[in-house]
Order: C-alpha cells, then structure tokens, then sequence
C-alpha cells in the first residue's frame, strides 16, 4: 500500500516532486515560443519524466517510488473524472448531426484500424497497440492517460503512445493550413470545403486540443466559424471517451473469458472502468451549469464561470502531474525490440485521418 506506516513519507515526499517537476511543465508551456507550437503541458511534463527517468532517477531515493505510482495511476483517474467539466452537451448538440457522425465515425474507424494494424501487421503487443489507437482516435495524451489503467498497461507503453501523438499532431499543425490553402480554398468540386466543414474535418481528424485550437488560429482570416466548429467537433470526440472505454474494458473481460477453460463461470470479472461514467457525469454537472448561466444573477453567473475555470485548471495541472510520472517511469531500455513499428503504425493511422477524414467529413456534411 502506497500510505502504509513504511511507505508514507516517501509517498508523500514522491508525490510533491512529481508536483513540483509539474509546475516547471506548467510554467514552460506558458512561454509564448512553446505556446506557438501547440505543446500542451502535459506533454511537456512527460517530457521531463523521461529525461529524469533515463538521467537522474539513480540519484534520488527508492522510496520515491510509490509517490511517483501514485500520481501516475490514482491522480490520474482522479484528473480524468474532472476533465467532464470541460465539455457540455450543449457543445455537442450545438455542432449537430454532422459534427457528431464525423466524431462517430472517425473515432471508430480510427481505433479499430490502429489495434488491428499494430497487432497484425506491425506485430505490436496488445496493450501498445491499442494504446497507439486510443491516443490517435480520440483526444490525444488523455486518451493514452485515460486508456492505459483499464489495460493496466506498463508506462512506458503508454511513454510510446505519447510520443506518436506528439509527433503526427504536431505535423498536422503544419499540414492542416497547407492542405486549407492548396486543395481547400477551391470555390467548387469534392474539394471545396466551407469554414465550417473545414472546422468538423480538423476537429474530427487531429489529436490533441491544443491542436486543434491552433490550426484554424495558424490560417488567415479563417473566422470564429472555423474555430468554433472544430473545437466542438474535438470536444464531441473527447466526450466519447467514456463509452469507448466503457465498451472496451466489456470487449477486454470477453476476450479473458473466451481465453480460459472455456466454462461458464471462469471467474473473469468485467471491467468497468467507472472513472469514465463519472467523467459522463461531471460533464452532466458542467452542461446543468451552462444551463443555468442563462438565467443566473450576474454575480451568481460569474462565481460558477470562475470555478469551472478554477476547476479546469487544477484539472490539467493533476493531469500534468500524471503525465510527468507516467514519464519517470519510462526507461528507453524497455522499448527495445519495437523499433519502428509504433511509428509504422501510427502514420498509417495518420495518414487515414487525413484522407480518409476528409472523404468521411464530405460525404456526412453533404448528406445533411
């Protein structure tokens, strides 16, 4: 137990480091040349946790150990509970029908694409694979984050999954615009895209928030239309993190039972992971919220909107912290015998976000 009598203090004095390596995380993500390339902090913060884990580690005390675990599990599932006060089902209703099959599809297909490919051709592990997925499918380092303890994968898999998310994210902030200008702008044809259509296909086909946010900012005069469409579109997609992993620790426990003796009652217990149904609810509380806004005393209205922004803060900060641990427990020693198959894998699940999100998001937008 991480807080029994002989563990506490080191777990304590573990969980104030990883806090302390987070604020710098925080404080280096702030600065406008990092802002300007779209890293949020919590990649930031795994990037130190495997600097400190391939440098430094040998040099702090062992005890440490059970603080840093601690963040890296437990804070974590703390952190995406709370991350539903970021999302409202009013967002989701607003972008309509379009929005929310674009989001559907591309979630599905995506994920179900990365596992098959990384397991059967490029001969990842289970866990690897489906980490890869999630991260590219859904919302990027949170998803790997909310993932990896319904898998109860090892970090540094999910160290892995991080870093493709980091990589193919970061050149679709570069693509993006240039796709926008060079295929995009046409006024006719199957190319031609509206700002708010270009909106559903980049929320509905890049990784990260951040990222997100940052295409339509990175392209001349794209208008709040094109931002508010593929920020809701994102947010639609984020929101589906809850029945995936729900469905997903359902497909892991059939999979254990159908791998036993084969008896009905082999004593394969299901997972559910309930962090994600109450990350349903959280963001149940933050749309009753929203809702009520409306009619709130100005007072009242501006003390709600100042604690779901407090909220959302220390959210990405313990998020933050859980990414930074997941980092220090990353050592470059145990990827060896992946090579390039993590890469392989998540290109060609870039490379179907980016094409084939772009016919997904023209044939759902002109069916409606």
């Amino acid at each position: 137990m991480s807080f029994s009598p002989e563990k506490r203090s080191g777990t304590l004095t573990g969980i104030v480091f990883v806090a302390l390596v987070a604020a710098a995380a925080t404080y280096i993500a702030d600065l406008k040349a990092v802002q300007a390339l779209g890293l949020s902090p919590l990649v930031i913060g795994i990037v130190i946790g495997i600097f400190y884990a391939n440098t430094m580690h040998n040099h702090f005390p062992a005890s440490w150990e059970s603080g840093i675990t601690f963040s890296a599990k437990k804070i974590l599932r703390f952190a995406i509970v709370f991350y539903g006060f970021r999302i409202t089902f009013q967002e989701i209703a607003a972008v309509g029908m379009e929005g929310f099959l674009v989001s559907l599809i591309m979630l599905a297909s995506t994920f179900i694409l990365g596992s098959w490919i990384g397991q059967k051709i490029f001969k990842m592990d289970r866990d690897t694979s489906i980490l890869n997925a999630s991260g590219a499918s859904v919302c990027g380092a949170a998803a790997v984050l909310a993932t990896e303890p319904v898998l109860k994968a090892e970090e540094h898999k999910a160290a892995i999954a991080v870093s493709m998310v980091v990589l193919f994210g970061t050149i679709s902030m570069f693509l993006y615009p240039v796709l926008y200008k060079m295929l995009i702008e046409p006024a006719s044809g199957f190319l031609h895209m509206s700002a708010q259509e270009f909106g559903i296909y980049a929320g509905g086909t890049i990784h990260e928030v951040a990222q997100v946010v940052a295409v339509p900012a990175s392209i001349p005069g794209a208008g709040a239309e094109m931002a508010n469409s593929a920020v809701i579109v994102k947010m639609t997609r984020v929101i589906m993190i809850a029945p995936m992993l729900i469905i997903l620790g359902i497909y892991l426990s059939l999979s254990a039972k159908n791998s036993s003796d084969g008896s009905p009652s082999g004593g394969v217990k299901l997972v559910i992971p309930w962090f994600a149904v109450y990350f349903i609810g959280m963001a149940g509380v933050n749309s009753l919220v929203h809702n009520y806004l409306s009619t709130a005393p100005a007072e009242t209205a501006a003390l709600l909107r100042q604690t779901v922004a407090t909220i959302n803060e220390i959210d990405t900060f313990l998020l933050t912290m859980a990414m930074t641990a997941l980092g220090m427990g990353t050592r470059f020693a145990k990827f060896r015998g992946l090579g390039l198959a993590p890469i392989y894998s998540a290109g060609a699940m870039f490379v179907w976000l980016v094409v084939g999100g772009f016919v997904v998001t023209k044939l759902v937008t002109g069916a409606f």
